[in-house]
């Protein structure tokens, strides 16, 4: 998707369509290439999808957290006027959008999760390949999805040069701390907006109880399974997780 690409004064980001914008958070080892399907289906259906690329890495260290993250979501949707966006995080993109949405509740109409971390984060944690060679990381890679197929020689490429960059390496570990510090049980149940859960029923980063946890703490919950899939719906299944986000936006009249 870099092609697709745009870079407007300190943002760089994805945007297509018209209508109700969608604005999406990738996950700390996911690329904004993950929601390609998700970019080029619903625009074609009346929404406007934007993908802003998260300063992951470069923020400077101390400030590479969470709630930095947050922050810089903020100023992008403050930056192209959006009002009442949904958001749609995968992963660390989900813990995002949770924490955004404990401080910005005005701007959000609706929320989707996907393999969200933000409850469970040992498995969050457990998930970061350490540096190493590149079979094991190989396999890490390939242990997120439910096809390890999906996990190409690109991404696996992507992913070992990562973490081999001992830069990229700390600041990987300080999000990960991050993310347990700001653990979000205590504030779900004040999230009052409207709330899609789709969840691989082979998800073995956030497994299936997390999504469960999930739908019981959030007051206006929807939970969707998909089977033979992983941590990664909107790559792995993406005719199926298209269609399930699609049929309950339309059911919210979102």
């Amino acid at each position: 998707m870099t092609e697709k690409l745009r870079t407007e004064g300190d943002f760089t980001f994805a945007e297509a369509g018209e209508g109700q914008a969608i604005v999406v958070l990738h996950g700390l080892m996911g690329a904004l290439s993950n929601f390609e399907h998700t970019f080029s289906h619903f625009p074609k259906n009346g929404y406007k999808v934007l993908i802003p690329e998260l300063p992951l890495y470069t923020l400077p260290l101390i400030k590479t957290n969470v709630k930095n993250l947050a922050k810089y979501l903020h100023e992008f949707i403050e930056y192209k006027k959006l009002n009442k966006v949904v958001l749609l995080g995968n992963s660390l993109g989900g813990h995002i959008a949770l924490y955004y949405l404990k401080h910005y509740p005005e701007d959000v109409a609706a929320l989707v999760l996907t393999g969200s971390s933000g409850l469970y984060e040992k498995s969050m944690g457990d998930s970061f390949p350490k540096r190493g060679n590149y079979d094991y990381i190989k396999q890490k890679a390939e242990e997120v999805f439910y096809d390890p197929k999906i996990a190409t020689k690109e991404l696996v490429d992507e992913i070992f040069v990562t973490v081999n960059d001992r830069m990229k390496a700390l600041k990987t570990l300080s999000i990960a701390k991050s993310a347990i510090r700001h653990n979000m049980a205590a504030d779900i149940p004040n999230m009052k907006q409207p709330t899609c859960l789709i969840w691989g029923k082979q998800d073995g980063v956030t497994p299936p109880e997390v999504a469960e946890d999930f739908h019981k703490l959030l007051p206006d919950s929807d939970l969707f399974w998909i089977d033979k899939c992983g941590h990664a719906a909107m790559m792995e299944t993406p005719k199926e997780f298209n269609q399930i986000l699609q049929d309950w936006l339309s059911s919210r009249n979102i």
